[in-house]
C-alpha cells in the first residue's frame, strides 16, 4: 500500500465468492458468515488503513437482512452484492427487503459484476471479462434504474465498478427507450435513466445522485466522458487489486491527468469514496502531518 501511495483500502471478496448457486441455506449464511469475519479481522488488525464491505447470501433474503445487520454492528460501512443473483435480477421484488434495511442502516452498496450474461458464447479472446463484464454491469444499472428501486429507497447509495460498465455510453439509448417505448421500459418508474443522474427538488435545488460508479476505465477519454455522465461527485477510485484488469499503479491515471483540477482529483482519489462509505477522512489520516500536500487520501475499491 505504502509502494502505490495507499492510506486506505476498501477491502470485499472476490465475487466467484458470491455463491449465490448455493441452495443450501445454512451453508450460504456460514459462508458469508466466515467471508465477513475474515474481512473484519483483516479491518480490525489495522483500522487506520482497511474498511470493510461484506457479501451476503442474496439468495435467501430473509437471511441477508440478518446478516447485513451483523456486517454493520461490526463494522463495515456496507455489503458487496453481484448484478444478479442466479434467476433474481436486482430488480426482483423479493430482494427488496435488503435494499430496505440497507437504507435503514446507512449501508453502501457496491455492485460488482460477476456470473457474465452471454459467456456461453463468448469463448475466445477472455471476451467474458471485457465484453462481458461491461454489459453485465449495465443490465445491473438497467434493473436498478426501471425498477423504480430508487425512488422506494430514497436513501440507498449504490455504486458500480468498471465505470458503470457501458452504462455511460448507452444511457442515451436506454433514456430513449423509456421515452419511445413507454410500454415496454416505463412499466414500473416513472422517471427515465437520466432522472436518477441529476435531480432536482421542488424548489429547484439539485438533489445529489444516489448511483455512483468507479474510476476503472482503463482510458483517459474514457474517464472524461463518465465523469461527464455521471458527475465529478459521483465518481471514485478503483482498482481492482490484484487481478490483471486492474490498475497496475491504483490511481495513477487520475494522478497525471493533466486536464483535471486538483479539486475534482481529491474528489475522485478519495473525498467521494468517503461520502459514498459514510466515513470521515480525518479519522484515517493526519492532515495536518502528511509528508506532501499533492497527494493526500486514496481510498481504492480493491478486492480481498
Amino acid at each position: 500500500m505504502d509502494a502505490y501511495s495507499t492510506d486506505v483500502q476498501v477491502l470485499s471478496t472476490v465475487p466467484v465468492m458470491f455463491s449465490y448457486w448455493c441452495n443450501h441455506k445454512d451453508d450460504a449464511v456460514k459462508l458469508s458468515r466466515y467471508l465477513n469475519d475474515d474481512i473484519m479481522e483483516t479491518v480490525k488488525s489495522n483500522p487506520k488503513r482497511f474498511v470493510g464491505l461484506g457479501p451476503l447470501p442474496m439468495q435467501f433474503p430473509d437471511e441477508a437482512v440478518l446478516e447485513l445487520r451483523r456486517c454493520m454492528e461490526i463494522g463495515m460501512r456496507g455489503v458487496q452484492i453481484g448484478t444478479h443473483v442466479e434467476s433474481m435480477e436486482l430488480s426482483d421484488p423479493a430482494l427488496q427487503p435488503i435494499f430496505a434495511e440497507a437504507e435503514k442502516l446507512g449501508a453502501s452498496i457496491f455492485v460488482h459484476p460477476w456470473d457474465m450474461m452471454g459467456s456461453d458464447n463468448l469463448k475466445q479472446y477472455w471476451l467474458p471479462w471485457l465484453v462481458g463484464m461491461p454489459a453485465e454491469t449495465c443490465r445491473a444499472v438497467s434493473h436498478v434504474l426501471f425498477s423504480g428501486l430508487l425512488d422506494k429507497f430514497p436513501k440507498i447509495k449504490v455504486c458500480f465498478a468498471h465505470g458503470g460498465g457501458s452504462f455511460p455510453y448507452t444511457v442515451g439509448r436506454l433514456e430513449h427507450g423509456f421515452t419511445c417505448r413507454p410500454d415496454l421500459v416505463a412499466v414500473d418508474s416513472a422517471h427515465g435513466p437520466k432522472h436518477y443522474l441529476t435531480k432536482y427538488g421542488p424548489d429547484g435545488t439539485c438533489i445529489p445522485s444516489q448511483i455512483y460508479v468507479d474510476s476503472l476505465v482503463h482510458d483517459r477519454r474514457a474517464l472524461d466522458f463518465v465523469l461527464q455522465v455521471i458527475g465529478e461527485d459521483r465518481v471514485l477510485l478503483g482498482s481492482d487489486y490484484p487481478f490483471p484488469l486492474g490498475e497496475w499503479h491504483p490511481g495513477e491515471m487520475i494522478d497525471t491527468h493533466l486536464a483535471l483540477s486538483r479539486e475534482t482529483k481529491e474528489k475522485m482519489l478519495f473525498k467521494n469514496a468517503c461520502e459514498f462509505l459514510g466515513i470521515d477522512a480525518k479519522d484515517y489520516i493526519d492532515f495536518d502531518n502528511l509528508e506532501t500536500t499533492e497527494r493526500t487520501l486514496s481510498t481504492v475499491m480493491q478486492q480481498h
